[in-house]
């Protein structure tokens, strides 16, 4: 589908991914996903939410490999993420790209 999008073939694409992003289309294309449930579940009412339906909004079907892979990538379970207190998540949601912004306003 990509392909046909943007006119060109596999083996351009391919090639063009592994140039700039240093992966694969699809492997990009599944870490994306990964953290914007990442931030789905950190912005999350724990209450009225849930990992399953987070991942499944996602495109993530398989959730048992979902959870290795989050936990992977995160180094906690999904469920934990959803159960971080507000107070952790600025914590955690401190990078440095927002501290620029930060200092800027002072």
């Amino acid at each position: 589908e990509i392909c046909a999008a943007i006119g060109v073939a596999e083996r351009t694409l391919r090639a063009s991914c592994e140039e700039h992003l240093g992966m694969g289309p699809i492997r990009f294309l599944t870490l994306r996903r990964m953290h914007l449930v990442h931030r789905a579940l950190l912005s999350a009412v724990p209450s009225t939410s849930t990992v399953t339906r987070i991942a499944t909004d996602h495109g993530f079907c398989e959730l048992g490999r979902f959870a290795v892979a989050y936990r992977d990538a995160f180094g906690e379970s999904p469920s934990e993420t959803l159960k971080r207190p507000a107070k952790q998540i600025a914590i955690r949601l401190n990078r440095p790209s927002s501290l620029v912004a930060a200092d800027a306003n002072a």
